[in-house]
């Protein structure tokens, strides 16, 4: 199962890197991602539960080298229930941000695939908006509402194709695999005794146009698998 367990990892990995490092459209790239959640649910429903149950959870960081929070925070929470993850932010030495994701050990890299191309398709589309509306300069506000906004539309659909998803597997194999992962990473991240609080809205204030922009920028992303995508065999 070890082996099983890497080969699916060195292919999300794979495919991360032909999706992010080459380039691709932000239809490509979110196909892509829904593509992931296809390879890993086919995975876990070869599995009996027993074999799931014996996967080992990991936690894995993603830095943002920032000290303030950033527009794709509002995905954060998201992306962390579309991979059946727990996710929590913490802050380094230096006080920068860290988003820490905690879960089975191929969940954790759907999970950073998945803000992979989620912020992919932010910057696209916001370099995209900006050539649009033939900014000279900007003030730093017009571009986080607009990412802001398309971050709050992306997290949206994550949770309604979450949703989707899950019920499609309960119906095609009988078996729900969210209460079996949920039930692995909820035992073992009691063991981790941390003591996490609630986040606080940052209070900052939005430009309403720039983030309407971006709300619609995210309402325009397909984000279904299959789409220039090549069938699993």
């Amino acid at each position: 199962m070890a082996g099983d367990l890497d080969k699916l990892k060195n292919r999300l990995q794979a495919l991360r890197a032909k999706t992010i490092a080459n380039g691709c459209t932000e239809e490509e790239a979110l196909a892509a991602a829904a593509k992931v959640a296809e390879l890993l649910d086919r995975h876990d429903l070869s599995l009996s539960d027993l074999e799931i149950r014996q996967e080992q959870c990991e936690q894995s960081a993603i830095d943002t080298n920032r000290k303030q929070r950033q527009p794709i925070s509002a995905c954060i929470p998201a992306i962390a229930e579309y991979c059946d993850c727990k996710v929590w932010r913490e802050k380094d030495a230096t006080g920068r941000i860290r988003y820490v994701f905690f879960g089975l050990r191929p969940s954790i890299e759907m999970a950073h695939y998945v803000h992979d191309v989620v912020a992919t398709a932010m910057q696209t589309a916001w370099e995209e908006y900006a050539r649009s509306q033939r900014f000279i300069r900007y003030a730093n506000d017009e571009k986080g509402s607009f990412l802001f906004g398309m971050a709050v539309s992306i997290a949206d659909k994550l949770v309604a194709m979450k949703t989707e998803r899950d019920e499609t597997n309960r119906a095609g194999s009988g078996r729900d695999l969210v209460v079996i992962r949920h039930a692995i990473v909820e035992s073992e991240f009691s063991k981790l005794s941390l003591n996490l609080r609630q986040g606080r809205a940052s209070g900052k204030k939005v430009a309403a146009g720039a983030f309407e922009a971006g709300h619609a920028a995210g309402d325009s992303l397909r984000l279904h698998p299959g789409v220039g995508m090549e069938k699993s065999r």
